[in-house]
């Protein structure tokens, strides 16, 4: 996975709180993350959120609907 995990967003409040820079959000944990932590988030400096992040979910696939197909 080369690319940026798709729980991280980012959120300009929170918390009560707001920012004047957006902050990295956690969507499993439901919590801001550290800088550090944004940066496995984020696939940098070789690092990936499949496999370095101790929080990482995989994504839910769609459900399927074979009953339709079997007609």
């Amino acid at each position: 996975m080369d690319e940026a995990c798709q729980h991280l967003s980012y959120r300009e409040a929170g918390d009560g709180k707001s920012f004047e820079t957006a902050r990295a959000f956690c969507t499993v944990t439901g919590s801001f993350v550290q800088p550090m932590r944004a940066d496995i988030c984020n696939a940098r400096y070789g690092l990936d959120p499949e496999t370095d992040c101790e929080f990482y979910e995989e994504p839910e696939s769609a459900p399927t609907d074979d009953a339709d197909a079997d007609g």
